[in-house]
């Protein structure tokens, strides 16, 4: 799973950059409201350009385009909003809650990718002005280099296929969510909800018949707890948890894995497939059940699916 850092952009640097004169829209309060009605004409060519951009970026790296994907949109905007009036940027919520855990529940079944990027001396909320802050939050996030280029990455993986932006503006501060989703597995609707010790069926299709299953992984993690502001307000990357177990694909007979066993995962020749998942640890939780798939088997296997089961 790809880690990714939070970015906090002074407006002097926007300055530097763009030697621009910055219009002052303040409004009678001293502050922007990103709920407006009249914002969503605004962001929504905010959002535009910053999809436009990447997928320049993508077509120079020979990746395919990313198209837009309403739900990652949806999650993403409230996890901006969160952050314009918490004060914070962070891949973690007030509520304690990662990128993946926010689109599982709030209906996605897909794998993501997060990243955050943040300004605190926005003056303007005119769409020019917008436009130019939000591309050069995005710019500065396009041009690490190694080793340090986690967001850089994750703009330019091959495998993902949606993108969703987040945006907020609040008393000044600018907050941007690029949500990239990868869509290859179609998942049967699953309970996302448990008791402790529950075992489950998680049932799933690809939707390109040129990749294949190469394991299921079945995560877990204790339940996410509110962290103090101070906390959120450190930059750090987030992973999937390391508390782990693979579920492997069946090996017809008399084939074996190295350590004796045939595997557990029933794969139909249409691309189906079905896991029992047990959910391991008898504490409460949240499991994240991860398909990891590959176009060959010489390829290296990537994320598919980050479905998250809340168990109590």
């Amino acid at each position: 799973m790809k880690k990714t850092l939070v970015s906090a952009i002074p407006r002097r640097d926007f300055l530097q950059l763009f030697g621009a004169s910055i219009g002052v829209a303040l409004s009678e309060h001293g502050f922007f409201t990103s709920q407006a009605p009249q914002f969503e004409k605004i962001f929504a060519e905010v959002r535009a350009n910053l999809l436009e951009m990447i997928n320049e970026e993508r077509a120079v790296a020979r990746v395919p385009a990313v198209t837009h994907d309403e739900l990652a949109e949806q999650v993403a905007t409230k996890h901006a909003i969160d952050m314009a009036t918490g004060e914070f940027a962070s891949h973690w919520g007030r509520d304690g809650f990662k990128p993946y855990q926010r689109y599982s529940f709030a209906g996605g079944t897909h794998a993501t990718q997060e990243n955050v990027s943040a300004a605190d001396n926005t003056w303007s909320t005119r769409l020019a002005d917008l436009k130019q802050d939000t591309a050069y939050l995005h710019v500065r996030l396009y041009q690490e280099t190694p080793p340090n280029d986690g967001h850089r990455q994750t703009i330019l993986a091959p495998q993902h296929t949606h993108v969703g932006f987040g945006l907020a503006v609040e008393k000044l501060r600018l907050r941007l969510v690029e949500l990239f989703v990868a869509k290859y597995v179609e998942v049967k609707a699953l309970a996302r909800t448990a008791k402790p010790g529950a075992q489950l069926l998680f049932e799933g299709k690809m939707l390109r018949p040129e990749y294949i299953l190469n394991n299921v992984e079945v995560c877990y993690e204790s339940l996410p707890k509110p962290p103090e502001l101070s906390w959120l307000r450190e930059a750090r990357s987030y992973s999937l948890p390391f508390d782990s177990q693979m579920l492997r694909p069946k090996l017809t007979p008399p084939l074996i894995y190295a350590d004796k066993t045939v595997g557990v995962v029933e794969v139909m020749p249409d691309g189906s497939f079905i896991a029992p998942v047990k959910l391991f640890n008898e504490q409460p939780g949240i499991y994240t059940i991860v398909t990891w798939i590959k176009r060959s088997r010489m390829d290296k296997a990537f994320p598919a699916t980050e479905v998250c089961v809340r168990v109590e």
